[in-house]
């Protein structure tokens, strides 16, 4: 017996805290049973754990933690990321019916288009793919996002036309259907949420920029007219009609000196259930090239102590969970019919994987292969102890690397080791 490359332990309130990242298990040792498993290590002597202390061996032998020698754990994750990224039971389409939007945020990557919008025929095309990918006889799963732009702009034009076209077809077939917006929240009123109750709608992503004085700098109509009273409302509207809301919180320097914590406040008059369907999401915005992660902590814990979820991108298991991008079952159709995988970059048309034809269909091309075939290709992704869970990133980041190593975590075992710490205390929570 050996032990695995994807044990991580940490010392929490007295004890040794074990996470192996293949098996998706914790275990938690007295210090002295700790001892007993490193001494075996040093010694090279894991087999003889079990006349020592068998039912201690037989526990981390159940966990993963120890493995027979001939044991491939590279190939036993690269089965684990094909069984999930091949999937074909579940299907996930975002749609960007514009790329304009009311806002003109900083830090926005997006080129906004004035007057961007589907036209007859595209919207058409959209419904006729949606109809293909549901005569798949496996399916089970339909997800659909709404993104752009602000999507919100054109939901009578666009989104409400399509829904009511493909909800009745899916609840026929008897899918699993649901449906989320990211927005701006601006736009939102009961009109929209009633439809939303209606067709399968359940989870809105709004952003905010800080609490009041920071978000309405970042986040407005014109110079007169902020826009944080107004999206607060608006959550809490939809909360009110017993959708699901992820509120991020894009973080930079200027947002911690923004007083954000006084956005607890403006929370403080949730009930008990609506408090279940709101989480915080925390973002530092990717121009920010200070360290900000502790004080980022703090923050989070705050929200935390005040009985807030919470979440951070280091905390999601990014291959059980793997990204949308990733995954064969996906894609993301552009007002103008292109069609891409990752919304984190500019829709540019060189930058389209491929087309929307007039039958439904996509008509893929070799950016798109270049995309599947990502995965895997990077050494220091291949030798890392928490490659099950975080995938090396994304495909995206594996085809812009260009063939040179990289890592996500900056190639320190200290964050990677509380990437695992931090999943942990979450899961305590």
């Amino acid at each position: 017996m050996i032990i695995s490359q994807f044990n991580t332990f940490f010392y929490h309130e007295g004890s040794m805290i074990g996470y192996n990242a293949l098996s998706n298990e914790f275990i938690i040792l007295e210090l002295e049973l700790f001892e007993l498993y490193q001494a075996a290590i040093a010694e090279k002597k894991i087999s003889e754990l079990n006349d020592i202390h068998p039912g201690f061996y037989k526990h981390i032998k159940d966990k993963g933690f120890i493995i027979n020698k001939n044991t491939d754990e590279i190939q036993s994750v690269k089965k684990l990321v094909a069984s999930i990224d091949q999937n074909d039971k579940i299907y996930e389409l975002i749609i960007n019916p514009t790329m304009n939007c009311n806002f003109k945020c900083w830090y926005c990557y997006e080129t906004h288009i004035k007057d961007s919008k589907m036209s007859s025929s595209i919207i058409e095309n959209v419904i006729l793919f949606i109809k293909s990918i549901l005569e798949n006889n496996n399916l089970k799963q339909f997800h659909l996002s709404w993104f752009g732009g602000e999507p919100l702009l054109y939901y009578d034009k666009t989104i409400l036309p399509i829904l009511e076209k493909i909800y009745p077809l899916i609840k026929l077939k008897g899918i699993e259907f649901s449906s989320n917006f990211t927005t701006n929240g601006l736009l939102v009123n009961q009109k929209i949420l009633t439809d939303c109750n209606l067709f399968g709608v359940n989870h809105f992503q709004i952003t905010l920029d800080g609490h009041r004085e920071r978000h309405n700098k970042v986040r407005f109509v014109n110079k007169e007219r902020g826009s944080y009273d107004e999206i607060i409302n608006n959550i809490k509207l939809i909360l009110k009609n017993k959708i699901n809301v992820t509120v991020r919180l894009n973080i930079s320097e200027e947002t911690l000196n923004g007083k954000i914590t006084e956005i607890i406040k403006d929370f403080s008059d949730l009930t008990s259930q609506q408090r279940k369907l709101l989480n915080f999401s925390f973002h530092k915005v990717w121009q920010e090239e200070k360290n900000i992660e502790n004080e980022m902590s703090k923050i989070i814990d705050e929200f935390k102590i005040n009985k807030l979820s919470t979440q951070t991108i280091d905390e999601v298991d990014h291959v059980r969970n793997s990204c949308y991008a990733d995954k064969k079952n996906q894609a993301t159709i552009n007002y103008n019919g292109e069609v891409f995988k990752c919304t984190a970059r500019d829709f540019k048309s060189e930058n389209k994987e491929g087309i929307l034809q007039d039958n439904g269909s996509i008509l893929w091309n070799e950016k798109y292969y270049q995309r599947m075939n990502a995965k895997f290709k990077n050494q220091p992704c291949i030798e890392c102890k928490i490659l099950p869970i975080c995938n090396g990133s994304c495909s995206q980041l594996s085809i812009e690397s260009k063939n040179e190593e990289y890592c996500i975590h900056d190639f320190d075992e200290d964050k990677k080791t509380m990437v695992v710490k931090n999943i942990f205390l979450n899961a305590l929570n």
